[in-house]
């Protein structure tokens, strides 16, 4: 399957050997985005969650998501990662939402794009868990790599 590294010649699924790979510094940022309605959005806002602080929470469940990501996704390698932040901002337009944005970063021999996309994800999750007893039709959309850099591939922004 050429052009896909997580399979072998014979097509079967395999962890690629990054052993003799040089470690670099890397980093990557995702974005997912959870839209609601604006008396939700208020609640978040205004700490009025009957579960509590929502973009506390789920700021904490997007750092676990990031350092549990080998154990979600089959194939990614256990990772020592040097940081991860995650960054929930609110908006009115052009729909109520909050936009997440996490970031990891190490010093190893593979990419921590995944754990970025778990990351903000994960926090998208916990925020529709926490105010799903008063929106149930919030969607989390637009989930993205919007930044990379690092490794043999170096550099990657979204257009």
């Amino acid at each position: 399957m050429a052009g896909f590294t997580h399979f072998d010649e014979t097509g079967a699924a395999r962890m690629v050997d990054v052993g003799d790979k040089a470690e670099t510094e890397r980093s990557a940022t995702a974005e997912s985005r959870i839209t609601m309605l604006p008396e939700t959005l208020a609640l978040i806002r205004e700490g009025r969650a009957s579960k509590g602080d929502v973009l506390g929470v789920a700021r904490l469940a997007g750092i676990m998501g990031a350092k549990k990501t080998p154990d979600l996704i089959p194939l990614c390698h256990p990772l020592a990662l040097t940081n991860v932040e995650l960054d929930l901002t609110t908006e009115d337009t052009p729909a109520p939402a909050i936009v997440i944005r996490a970031t990891c970063k190490l010093r190893g021999k593979t990419g921590v794009e995944m754990e970025a996309l778990t990351a903000a994800s994960i926090a998208a999750l916990t925020v529709y868990d926490m105010c799903k007893a008063v929106d149930r039709g919030m969607v989390i959309e637009n989930v993205r790599l919007l930044f990379k850099d690092g490794g043999k591939s170096g550099r990657y922004e979204a257009p």
